[in-house]
């Protein structure tokens, strides 16, 4: 009996070829729609599907291949003679091969202004049903739904007659990896324009390789980076970065970018942040990035070596000049004057990023792993509760409000138990990950390169018991925010008293883990 190959496609790219081939080794072609009118107008001589179904093709090509001479021919086990026999008395042939491609769904959701019409008419149907029956026989029938897997098969042939039972398990394998992201971007588009912000029973992200990674977070681990395909993400994110110049970049390059790019979107004034190991060494505001960097660099000048910088706006040359002083393995910005790229492209290693923007959306999850499972919530995108409150005699200064609310926003990024010092919309001192709050407090003092007379202190969560407080007050800070809420806020806001400290509430903790 001659072999038979159905091929239906979107994507045409060396179908032709592909088909010669085929039609050379003694296979009969069966093909739909658009697929067939190509490959006939291109000398292929097919079987069109309806002459298989006896059906034709209807509701503007919604149905086709959904038919049981097509999934018979492809389910069928042959080496069950009770299978065989059915096909026989039905007069249904064995398919052998099934070359599938789907609908763009992808690139229709990621349109700009596409109708919804438009985004349903492309979620393919016939296609799915097809290569999910092929792969589900794989040990009886070849699937591809790769352009890049057709030389591979056609070798196989060519030298052994038949595809191996190992390819087809790959090829099957493949199968059901596409067709998952597929849905799963169809059921994300779904609830999206439902606004639907519920956490479902059954979650599946739509994660699209990026490139594989030289190792994790150590040589001895293997590393890949993945990016979520959906189009109303937020396109300021380290996946949407370009590449202008240097090395690729590493599995802790990118958490760390990630970090650094976040705590960016806390800012509308011109901001430098400064990242290592996940966390700040140093961010500052000022009137310019110029200005912003200098205050960063002296924060911690020790720290930010080996480090990422990150702006909120473009890198001009005088600023370069200053980057390229010191050792820094990443600089991103939204852009980079022409002659402030040159000169730090100049520095064969250090990885170049724009960013696409800076936007700030609240629309997907935050997800973080734990062997066996996942942690999944919402972004921490609120930065007050709107009744936040003065809890102290004195009052904050127009000036040290300011600075509270600049502290408040890096220590929403800073590793629990975190504490930020900062003064005149710089960060002085920065105590991250302790397990205790006062070591946090200490550790930030201790850290500080200044005089802390007249600053301000964040602290990410409330204080157990007056000690922070009283460690503040004895080195000359002069305002606190903190969320509050502890059963001893009275002795927190008494010592507050005693040192003449102004201390906010702001109703809301910010943990970062």
């Amino acid at each position: 009996m001659t072999k038979k190959a159905i091929i239906s496609v979107y994507n045409k790219d060396g179908i032709l070829e592909f088909a010669k081939e085929l039609k050379k080794l003694g296979y009969d072609i069966i093909s739909t729609g658009g697929t067939m009118k190509y490959l006939n107008e291109n000398g292929i001589d097919v079987i069109n599907i309806s002459n298989v179904t006896k059906f034709p093709e209807i509701l503007d090509g919604r149905v086709k291949t959904l038919h049981p001479n097509i999934h018979a021919g492809i389910l069928a086990v042959k080496d069950n003679d009770e299978h065989i026999k059915t096909l026989n008395e039905l007069n249904i042939s064995p398919i052998d091969i099934v070359v599938v491609n789907l609908y763009p769904f992808q690139e229709t959701i990621f349109k700009e202004n596409v109708a919804f019409d438009d985004v349903i008419e492309n979620i393919d149907i016939g296609g799915p049903t097809m290569l999910r029956a092929a792969a589900k026989n794989f040990k009886y029938t070849t699937v591809i739904i790769d352009p890049g897997d057709y030389g591979l098969v056609l070798k196989e042939i060519k030298e052994n007659g038949d595809v191996s039972f190992e390819t087809r398990f790959y090829l099957a394998t493949k199968v059901f990896e596409y067709t998952s992201y597929y849905d799963s971007m169809i059921f994300n588009y779904f609830r999206f324009v439902r606004k639907d912000d519920s956490f479902p029973k059954y979650l599946t992200v739509p994660l699209e390789k990026v490139k594989q990674l030289r190792y994790g977070e150590n040589p001895h681990q293997k590393g890949c980076f993945y990016k979520i395909s959906l189009p109303f993400i937020e396109k300021s994110n380290i996946a949407n970065s370009q590449q202008l110049h240097g090395k690729e970049l590493s599995f802790n390059n990118i958490l760390d970018s990630d970090s650094a790019i976040e705590l960016l979107k806390e800012f509308d004034e011109p901001t430098c942040v400064a990242i290592k190991h996940n966390n700040p060494c140093g961010v500052a505001s000022g009137d310019n990035i110029f200005e912003a960097y200098k205050k960063v660099y002296e924060c911690d000048p020790v720290s930010i070596f080996g480090g990422i910088v990150a702006f909120n706006r473009k890198v001009d040359r005088k600023t370069a000049e200053e980057l390229k002083k010191i050792f820094l393995e990443i600089i991103i910005a939204p852009d980079f004057d022409e002659d402030a790229l040159s000169l730090l492209s100049a520095k064969k290693d250090l990885r170049i990023l724009k960013l696409p923007s800076l936007e700030r959306k609240n629309v997907y999850y935050d997800v973080k792993s734990v062997n066996g499972g996942m942690l999944v919530q919402e972004r921490d995108r609120k930065l007050f509760n709107e009744d936040y409150q003065v809890v102290t005699e004195r009052k904050p200064t127009e000036k040290e409000i300011e600075d509270l609310i600049f502290a408040w926003k890096v220590v929403k990024h800073v590793k629990s138990n975190a504490i930020v010092i900062a003064k005149d919309k710089m960060t002085l001192g920065i105590g991250m990950g302790q397990t205790n709050r006062i070591w946090a407090v200490e550790h930030a003092i201790l850290r500080a390169r200044f005089d802390l007379n007249g600053a301000v202190l964040a602290s990410d969560a409330f204080f157990p018991f007056s000690d922070s407080v009283e460690a503040a007050g004895k080195v000359g800070i002069t305002a606190i925010i903190q969320p509050g809420g502890s059963i001893r806020d009275k002795e927190s806001i008494d010592a507050a008293n005693r040192y003449n400290i102004a201390m906010i509430f702001t109703g809301i903790r910010h943990f970062r883990h």
